[in-house]
């Protein structure tokens, strides 16, 4: 039989039941107070140690504004209130959002910034930096408010509202400088038209002429080097190339020769080439360390192979591609004549059996890197134009060598599609606008059968045009 309790041993239950109470309110305060004290971006911070919160706005082709934060932690709240995907990158840096859709947003913690700071935001997407997609952010003295353009977290709105705080958007500069000067607009477009064509240091795609040797062999010589490459006027980049020059030089041989390439690399990372799209040897396809040893900086190497068949190819290094390419690293491989369709009708139109284009040009497209939105390793208006008689028959060979598609739009003359990739079509076909994906090579002819000077550009508009003007992946056809 258990004796019944004695008031201390009360006491001392009661004094334990008020110890786990307390205990259990003061863990559920802690918790609470951790809870409060973990930021969205994962990051716990003293209720004194808040992040500053800025709202940035991605639209065709801007970014929000030059915004300023108080040193400190910083996050931005990011939307794209454009009509294509966009990110938000820091430049030199590793913070980036994901691509974003149109309409949805994501934060990005910048982590502690400090007085005086500065960081470059672009959209990565190729060419959309070069269009107008980049602002600075400014960090100042702790304590300051924040500010400037889309800066400042908008009185707490989140910004999924729409029409921020009721201001209608469409006629204002969204880089954060208020109204646009629609004049300047204007008078730049109209200046950059009459600038074309603009001459430039350096053409690419020279032919590159073979030594001969006893056997019956043509050989090549390629360097890769680094380079100065004016690609519009003023604009000088440090080129990545073959020979010096982009695009690097166009080699052109027959069918059944024997081809030899001497490589020399002069860069300071190890490379090889691709020869890309055409039938070689596995111990020649270029693909370090897979198919051959990476060629050192200051390293030589041969290249050897017979050519079988036509091909409409390519040249680029594989190893470190992603960087030596966009850059400046590719060229035309072309083996046998150009595949032209002649004696057939076409949707109602007919192709001589006769034809022969007064000219046959190799259009290489790039869109990314120090070259960036280029035709021919030119910006408009650096941009050779097409210039031909009534009447002349063209040829065109594009090549993507950038990174995304580029649809291809000439003006009035529709593009008879005759070759993808170098092999001859059984069933050629027309079009107004035809879309080249990374690697691709077509080949069209059109009839240059109207005078006048006709536009020729990529369809994405602003691979085409910015606030200052034409630029980009433009020329033109002038039919005299």
């Amino acid at each position: 039989m258990t004796a019944p309790s004695s008031s201390r041993d009360r006491g001392g239950f009661a004094m334990i039941a008020f110890a786990l109470v307390a205990l259990y309110l003061f863990g559920i305060g802690a918790i609470l107070v951790a809870v409060v004290a973990v930021r969205g971006d994962g990051t716990s911070t003293a209720a004194s140690d808040q992040a500053t919160t800025l709202n940035v706005e991605l639209t065709e082709f801007k970014i929000g504004g030059n915004l300023t934060a108080p040193a400190g932690k910083v996050v931005l709240n990011v939307k794209n209130a454009g009509t294509m995907d966009h990110n938000l990158a820091v430049k030199g840096g590793a913070q980036t959002t994901k691509m974003l859709s149109a309409g949805s947003s994501e934060q990005l913690s910048l982590g502690t910034l400090k007085e005086g700071q500065t960081l470059t935001l672009i959209c990565s997407v190729p060419g959309h930096e070069d269009s107008g997609m980049t602002a600075t952010l400014t960090v100042t003295a702790a304590g300051s408010s924040a500010g400037g353009g889309a800066g400042g977290d908008m009185a707490g709105g989140d910004m999924a509202g729409g029409d921020m705080a009721g201001g209608d958007m469409a006629g204002m500069d969204h880089s954060g400088g208020g109204e646009k000067n629609w004049a300047k607009m204007d008078a730049d477009m109209l200046a950059s038209f009459a600038a074309f064509p603009a001459e430039t240091e350096g053409v690419g795609n020279q032919l590159l002429e073979p030594t001969v040797l006893p056997d019956g062999t043509k050989q090549f010589e390629l360097t890769a080097k680094l380079a100065k490459w004016e690609v519009e006027p003023g604009k000088v980049v440090d080129a990545w190339t073959y020979n010096g020059m982009v695009p690097a030089p166009m080699i052109k041989v027959n069918v059944g020769d024997k081809v030899r390439v001497l490589f020399k690399n002069e860069l300071p990372v190890n490379q090889d080439i691709h020869w890309h799209g055409l039938e070689v040897p596995f111990e020649m396809d270029g693909v370090a360390p897979i198919t051959q040893d990476p060629v050192k900086p200051g390293g030589e190497f041969t290249y050897e192979f017979t050519m079988d068949k036509p091909y409409q190819a390519m040249y680029h290094p594989h190893l470190h591609g992603q960087m030596t390419v966009p850059n400046g690293m590719f060229g035309v491989f072309q083996v046998g004549e150009t595949p032209i369709a002649k004696g057939i009708t076409v949707g109602g139109r007919q192709i001589p059996a006769d034809v022969t284009p007064a000219v046959d040009i190799p259009m290489v497209l790039n869109d990314a890197g120090v070259i960036g939105l280029s035709l021919n390793g030119k910006s408009f208006p650096a941009t050779a134009p097409i210039v031909v008689n009534e009447g002349d028959w063209v040829a065109v060979t594009y090549y993507n060598e950038g990174l995304m598609s580029h649809p291809m739009h000439l003006h009035q003359f529709p593009q008879l599609v005759m070759a993808r990739d170098g092999i001859p079509l059984e069933q050629p076909y027309w079009v107004d606008t035809l879309s080249v994906a990374p690697g691709e090579r077509f080949t069209v002819m059109f009839h240059a059968d109207k005078k006048g000077t006709w536009v020729y550009h990529c369809h994405i508009l602003n691979h085409a045009e910015r606030d200052t003007g034409m630029f980009g992946m433009v020329t033109a056809v002038v039919v005299q």
